[in-house]
């Protein structure tokens, strides 16, 4: 079978679409499938050139020719991506596209949503009107319903439509689908030093520090753990944008001396940081699957989440993470216990450990090459 994969996520890029893209392309040629991968690469180089957006760890990719296929999987619905919605019109194959970014939670916090909203239209054909395009200029309500009817337009041209949990599953009903959906995550596998340990308790964030991932909630709930744990320390990797907000922040709040605040590493670093910590705190809510909590895991570190829809962990059907309400008083209360509670801490570690265990990347593979055959039949059928 040969698989044409679209994804608008460079290599490099810290965030969990481009590793998961080219995990399944791993996966897909080690079982013997003939796959290629488009994403954007260097200007002046052969393969989708691109070129970078300023102050933004984001390529365009620009235009290309792919090569045929007999299935086509979209990870992204940028240009890129649209090129692999175009191509399977063309060739009149399958199209499955994995749903990794929840596109409505982050309309009105970056630009590059609704702009690329207005991209998608016209290279879908919608034959939208100008008041309509100018309907994704407006935040809220009105923004949101002229993205639920792009929604709605990219949903009716799928075969199969891939959801990397339940929780971005449910979100579907917005865009009325009509593919068939079924529920995907990644799997992790982890390997890498061991750093030494820090004196006293370690709290880890791993994300951005932009707002659609909490940072103040995180701040703040960390204010109150430190007040009872006064040799807490609270590390952040990962941040690149809003630095100098978050500093600031850091030091309005009392906090300076006790939170580092690091900026995108590689995978191997970042396995050494869940390595050396003694909880992970998760203050997204926008998150699609997060491979963060997977990662944290199945290194053997107990996670803390504000997001009640990411508690099932792939391939899990027992009692799911450990959750708690979106304030600082419960994420402060729910990380204490993480700390000093030995038996629900030996008791999270272990969970999470065995279901990193059992969902490894060939369950993962087999699943996805079930899907593939899904869309072939229903694309004869």
């Amino acid at each position: 079978m040969r698989i044409a994969h679209f994804c608008d996520s460079h290599p490099g890029r810290p965030d969990g679409v481009i590793r998961s893209t080219e995990m399944q392309v791993r996966l897909l040629r080690a079982a013997g499938h003939q796959v290629d991968l488009y994403r954007p690469g260097p200007l002046l180089r052969p393969g989708v050139r691109s070129i970078p957006v300023p102050s933004r760890q984001v390529r365009v990719g620009l235009p290309f020719t792919p090569r045929p296929a007999d299935i086509v999987h979209a990870q992204t619905t940028g240009p890129i991506g649209m090129t692999g919605f175009r191509a399977a019109a063309g060739w009149r194959v399958p199209l499955v596209v994995t749903w990794h970014t929840d596109l409505m939670a982050y309309a009105d916090l970056f630009a590059e949503i609704p702009i690329g909203a207005a991209w998608c239209a016209l290279r879908l054909d919608l034959g939208w009107s100008p008041r309509e395009f100018g309907e994704l200029t407006r935040p809220g309500r009105v923004r949101r319903l002229r993205l639920e009817a792009l929604g709605r337009a990219m949903f009716a041209r799928m075969t199969v439509a891939i959801a990397p949990s339940d929780k971005t599953a449910a979100g579907f009903a917005a865009f009325a689908p009509a593919a068939a959906i079924r529920v995907l995550p990644t799997p992790v596998t982890t390997a890498g030093p061991r750093l030494s340990r820090p004196r006293g308790d370690v709290v880890l964030a791993v994300g951005r520090g932009t707002a659609e991932k909490n940072p103040e909630l995180l701040l703040q709930a960390f204010r109150r753990v430190l007040a009872a744990r006064p040799a807490a320390r609270l590390i952040m990797v990962g941040v690149r944008q809003q630095r100098r907000h978050l500093h600031r922040r850091i030091t309005a709040l009392g906090l300076g001396g006790h939170v580092e605040v690091h900026p995108p590493v590689p995978y191997e670093q970042v396995t050494a940081f869940y390595r050396a910590a003694d909880v992970l705190a998760f203050t997204s809510t926008t998150d699609t699957q997060s491979l963060v909590l997977a990662e944290a895991e199945a290194a053997g570190l107990p996670v803390v989440v504000v997001d009640r829809g990411l508690t099932t962990r792939p391939g899990e059907t027992g009692a799911g993470r450990f959750a708690c309400d979106p304030t600082p008083d419960a994420l402060a209360t729910g990380l204490l216990r993480m700390l000093v509670d030995d038996g629900l801490r030996a008791t999270t570690i272990r969970d999470g450990l065995a279901a990193a265990s059992a969902y490894t990347p060939d369950v993962f593979v087999n699943r996805l090459l079930a899907i593939y055959e899904l869309a072939l039949s229903a694309r004869r059928g």
